[in-house]
């Protein structure tokens, strides 16, 4: 019997499901100790983005994490996992102090993006984010971003500049959401499914388009189906990814990642 082709709507709706395990589900199942850390020390602490320190065995990493809930009461507390500025104030504060100590970082993606609020963008949203990406490029210390579930816009994108971008196989990864495209393109947000097909977020699409540099595979109908599975498989790629970065200079870490996002701008133009 043929097998039923899995389509990039499929896709979305897999990283969109209630169950999916969120950044929280993976840092429990994945690391041996975890603390959180809080604020930002301008504003608030935003429960949108979890940041924290992490062990595995002897490895010792910073971990910058986009937080869904699944109740209702959850995603208000966590303001449905779309950050304030001050969740990317509070993340490169903790960026800034793995570099200092030598922290490889660890950053998990699962956003519909930013959260586009009035109160936001008076406090500095677009600078917020901008700042993320100048000093992200910069950080002497391997990073590793995972893309989980969502990841859409500069929300993602501001906790997306690493050495070593994975991605699970059903996770998504794009400019902005589908109904997002299609109101821009058809003015018709119902529209979101042939959007998907053409936005090219699927994980298969951004490795072949090399904006990623791994796919993780999930067991079928998702990592939600086996939660301990996928963490595993994460965490092999995270030590496999760190031993490998650990082994350059910071010189040749800091210019080869300035010029993978330079490269993979220019291979998208020509593709």
């Amino acid at each position: 019997m043929k097998e039923k082709k899995v389509t990039a709507w499929d896709r979305v709706k897999i990283a969109r499901d209630s169950k999916r395990p969120t950044s929280l589900d993976y840092i429990e199942n994945i690391f041996d100790e975890f603390i959180e850390l809080h604020g930002d020390r301008y504003f608030s602490d935003d429960k949108a983005m979890v940041c924290g320190l992490a062990r595995i065995g002897e490895m010792n990493f910073t971990v910058i994490a986009e937080q869904k809930g699944r109740t209702t009461r959850e995603n208000i507390e966590r303001n449905f996992g779309m950050p304030n500025p001050e969740s990317y104030r509070k993340s490169l504060r903790f960026m800034k102090q793995a570099e200092k100590f030598h922290r490889p970082i660890i950053t998990f993606i699962d956003t519909k993006g930013a959260y586009p609020g009035i109160g936001a963008e008076e406090r500095g949203q677009g600078e917020s984010i901008a700042r993320n990406l100048m000093e992200m490029s910069d950080l002497k210390t391997p990073i590793i971003v995972v893309v989980i579930g969502e990841g859409s816009s500069g929300g993602a994108l501001a906790i997306g500049v690493g050495d070593q971008i994975l991605m699970l196989e059903n996770a998504i990864y794009s400019i902005l959401s589908p109904e997002g495209y299609a109101t821009i393109l058809w003015k018709d947000a119902s529209k979101a499914k042939e959007a998907a097909e053409i936005m090219k977020l699927t994980a298969k699409d951004l490795y072949d388009l090399k904006v990623i540099d791994k796919i993780i595979k999930e067991p079928e109908g998702g990592a939600q189906k086996d939660v301990k599975h996928t963490s595993e498989q994460i965490k092999k790629e995270i030590l496999k990814s760190v031993k490998e970065l650990n082994k350059k200079t910071v010189s040749d870490l800091v210019n080869d990642r300035y010029n993978k996002f330079r490269d993979m701008g220019e291979y998208a133009k020509v593709k």
